[in-house]
């Protein structure tokens, strides 16, 4: 997500934070993913690190061009350059959703992240469920 995938990961373009999807989510996971994406992308777009990270599990893996980084703590520190204190220095954040994959009861998401500055990539990221939710465990971003 250095490039900014999402989740985050992840918003929709309804508003600055719209996730767009071709169908309504029919399967329970991926509505929890979809609400944690929205509510990771508002976090970015209002320049809140913590509620836009909130969606990586501790122990996640994120992958981009400068390589691989391990950990929540390690990727936090990475987005950490971006936010401003009241927004965004990179822009508002939206995700477009383009295929789902079951994983037996993981959730694999392929996405492009869109910024209104005119940025935008390519995520695939792997979800858990956790106590705590559904988690990011691998991100891949471009």
């Amino acid at each position: 997500m250095r490039g900014m995938s999402m989740v985050m990961i992840g918003g929709l373009m309804l508003a600055p934070v719209a996730l767009q999807a071709a169908a309504p989510a029919t399967d329970p996971a991926e509505v929890g993913i979809r609400a944690a994406m929205l509510d990771s992308a508002e976090g970015w777009n209002k320049g809140d690190l913590n509620r836009f990270v909130a969606i990586y599990a501790p122990d996640a893996v994120f992958v981009g061009k400068s390589g691989l980084t391990r950990g929540k703590a390690a990727i936090t520190q990475n987005f950490q350059r971006s936010f401003t204190g009241d927004g965004n220095s990179r822009g508002q954040l939206r995700f477009d959703f383009l295929e789902w994959k079951r994983l037996g009861e993981r959730r694999f998401l392929i996405a492009r992240w869109n910024l209104s500055g005119g940025e935008s990539g390519m995520t695939s990221l792997l979800f858990e469920r956790r106590a705590d939710g559904w988690k990011i465990v691998a991100d891949h971003s471009s």
